[in-house]
């Protein structure tokens, strides 16, 4: 890499060790959960958390990323990146304290949230320093080797996960942050510049709070559908109703806000509008599919936390694998037709799930669950690169926080519609076998199959813990269908508003020589930017910053 002229390359190279060793934390906050559900859901083993309490400990960290994150880059550019990063590392390392010692699920859910705010506080300042420290063709390099901490956090995750189940208590997933939070820490305390933008954007308060409040309401309603097995009460559509008029209200006001943290006036842009409502669906069925995956693996078939583990790691793989392959295809092809045919493959793989039983060899699960991470890591990277890339230049960081927040969104809405279609199902397929159970018991076996296994062995009832499991497989299959619809109209609509013709990338040095764009903000990303032919630029203003101690920050 190509030194910085203002930081030597060997305080570069610790600053990227810091910023990857925080990615990959993250992205083992978002795996190992998963492998722990059956875990949290066992009475003896875990806190006998229901579908609702788990479904909301997904995702409370996920509304709490979702709706803060374009927040956190504000703050960010007020009162420097390092600052926000270190209050979002002290955070996110107190709260997996709270995670690992919560004595029922209730606190699990606020120490989940809490680990949340967080990440959400990281994200984006861990992006904007990478791009304030590094320049250049150093700058494309520094992001291609940050971005494989994606791949490793997802593939150590559940490795990771099931080691320590096997061997220490389910608070052990959440402790083994602390030491990695604190080291990343002192690394930043010690190494990385008070970076802060000289322009800052201003505070968007009400945004904010309306989004949260409209996207808790909406998933609140959703899980609790399942909980109550009805559709019709008040306290399952009021909350739905609720959520989708306040995230309306969210939208005009953001309208009408000059410099909006979520701006959606960029949806009118057919690309960039289908773009994110595609990646929005197929969020949604990851997000659905891997919760009913959980429960498959460890519940259904009875595989160890570390088995379990293994078995995921074929999806990590194929994403990893994927996203490199997706880049070139696409510089060959065009995009539609790279990402319209995969998005269509992984929702046939959402939708296999449908065949899947107690019986099923494992060597067709992970070949299932190979096509699915190679066909998911075909469509999120070409997609989110061309949906920056068709935006101008002054809107890429707009462009990244929508993207992400609908990303976000979409987890959060598939968590709570995939677990409660299941809940349902399950509810109504376990029905019949409850007849000689009475009192609580019947209660606590109607709740789910993880529940209902633990009163067979109370009980000396294997006839209901085989019962407890087919109803588990026909939810599973149930919900299956209708989370690879969802995928499936997804790609209908990259389908309809993706360019068909071939795409080709141009660098912003590039279009700098040409005199049509000034050097980009140190906050945008500067690697290679995909657009479809004939795209032309607008023009950008050069945008310097400084930073504290001494340091001056590099200007892009």
């Amino acid at each position: 890499m190509a030194a910085s002229p203002t930081l030597p390359k060997s305080r570069q190279q610790l600053i990227l060790v810091i910023l990857m060793l925080c990615s990959v934390l993250i992205w083992l906050e978002n795996t190992v959960l998963s492998t722990a559900l059956e875990t949290l859901a066992d009475p003896v083993r875990g806190l006998g958390a229901d579908p609702g309490q788990l479904q909301w400990a997904t995702g409370a960290y996920t509304l709490a990323f979702a709706t803060l994150m374009f927040t956190a880059g504000t703050l960010g550019d007020r009162f420097g990146h390092r600052t926000v990063f270190s209050g979002g590392l002290v955070i996110f390392a107190g709260s997996s304290v709270w995670a690992a010692y919560s004595s029922d699920a209730g606190q699990l859910i606020a120490a989940r949230a809490a680990m949340g705010v967080g990440s959400a506080l990281m994200t984006p300042a861990m992006m904007a320093i990478l791009m304030w420290t590094f320049s250049g063709p150093a700058r494309t390099a520094a992001i291609g080797v940050f971005s494989t901490s994606a791949g490793v956090g997802m593939a150590a995750g559940p490795v990771l996960a099931g080691f320590l189940l096997d061997r220490f208590w389910w608070g052990s997933v959440f402790l083994v942050n602390v030491p990695v939070a604190v080291l990343t820490l002192i690394g930043l305390l010690v190494l990385v510049p008070n970076f802060r933008s000289p322009v800052p954007r201003p505070l968007d308060p009400a945004g904010m709070l309306l989004s949260m409040s409209g996207l808790v309401a909406l998933a609140y309603g959703l899980i609790r559908a399942g909980q109550v097995a009805a559709w019709s009460r008040t306290d399952v559509w009021a909350p739905i109703v609720a959520g989708l008029v306040l995230l309306a209200v969210f939208v005009l006001v953001e309208l009408r806000v000059r410099a909006p943290g979520f701006d959606p006036r960029l949806f009118a842009q057919r690309a960039f509008g289908g773009g994110n409502v595609a990646l929005g669906l197929l969020l949604f069925g990851v997000a659905a599919i891997s919760f009913c995956n959980a429960f498959y693996l460890q519940g259904a078939l009875g595989f160890s936390p570390m088995k379990a583990g293994l078995a995921n790691i074929p999806t990590a793989f194929g994403a990893l694998v994927a996203a490199p392959l997706a880049s070139r295809l696409v510089r060959r092809l065009s995009i539609r037709l790279v990402t319209v045919p995969a998005l269509t493959v992984a929702a046939l793989t959402m939708g296999a799930y449908g065949f899947l039983g107690l019986h099923t060899p494992l060597v067709q699960i992970e070949i299932l669950l190979l096509a699915q991470g190679l066909s998911i890591g075909m469509v999120i990277g070409p997609v989110t690169a061309a949906l920056i890339g068709s935006l101008p230049l002054e809107q890429a960081g707009a462009g990244a926080a929508v993207t992400n927040t609908v990303r976000q969104t979409g987890s959060v809405i598939g968590i709570a519609v995939g677990g409660t279609i299941m809940s349902i199902v399950y509810r109504r397929a376990i029905e019949p076998s409850l007849e000689g159970v009475t009192g609580p018991a019947r209660d606590q076996a109607r709740v789910s199959a993880e529940q209902a296994r633990h009163v067979a062995t109370t009980m000396h009832q294997p006839a209901l813990a085989q019962a407890a499991d087919n109803a588990f497989i026909h939810a599973m299959n149930v919900g299956a269908g209708w989370i690879a619809a969802v995928a499936l109209l997804g790609a209908a609509v990259l389908l309809i508003t993706l360019p068909a013709s071939k795409v080709r990338t141009r660098t912003r040095r590039t279009a700098a020589r040409r005199g049509r764009v000034g050097p980009p903000r140190p906050d945008a990303p500067a690697r290679p930017v995909t657009v479809p032919q004939g795209f032309v630029p607008a023009r950008r203003p050069v945008v310097s910053g400084g930073c504290e101690d001494g340091d001056t920050g590099t200007t892009g």
